[in-house]
């Protein structure tokens, strides 16, 4: 007596055939990576004007929203501005090297019609009352951050002075 086995007919069938596909897919996806290499390569003026246009914005909004005190915000403006050219070769630099690769990773997700991942399971998480500090403990902690505040306060103004200074000298310099 013979015994047949019978296998399902989408694993050992399907096989060489989903391997091919996943080859096909890697080499075309290797060619998407390779046009988007020559498409910076070739576009470098429109790339280095793009990294421009979101440094400007980019660089105005942190500054806003960092710096409330108007002297210092004007300052930091002005440095901002005087550091685009270092800005520009660094996010070209990194830009040609990275985004490539990012961006066509991030086309194969879109292309791959993937199930979502498996979203995680709610967990009930038991947390201990806390404590709170007695008045002479926040007086101690609250002191200590006045502390803190003034000498932050201290060292963003000498920061701010030594790189307006080193600014002014290398434009004397010049």
């Amino acid at each position: 007596m013979t015994i047949v086995r019978q296998t399902p007919l989408n694993t050992s069938v399907s096989s060489p055939e989903k391997l091919a596909e996943k080859y096909i897919e890697a080499e075309r996806m290797h060619d998407v990576l390779l046009l988007l290499q020559n498409l910076i390569n070739s576009e470098e003026a429109t790339v280095k004007l793009i990294l421009d246009c979101l440094y400007d914005v980019g660089s105005v909004n942190l500054i806003n929203q960092k710096l409330r005190v108007q002297p210092l915000n004007r300052l930091m403006k002005l440095i901002a501005r005087m550091s685009k050219p270092v800005f520009r070769i660094l996010a070209f630099n990194w830009f040609k090297k990275n985004c490539p690769q990012l961006i066509a990773d991030w086309l194969h997700s879109q292309v791959t019609f993937g199930t979502p991942q498996a979203r995680p399971q709610e967990l009930a998480i038991e947390v201990a009352q806390v404590k709170p500090y007695s008045t002479s403990q926040t007086e101690i902690l609250s002191q200590e951050i006045k502390n803190l505040r003034y000498q932050v306060r201290w060292l963003a103004g000498i920061s701010i002075i030594a790189i307006a200074v080193l600014g002014v000298t290398a434009t004397w310099l010049k």
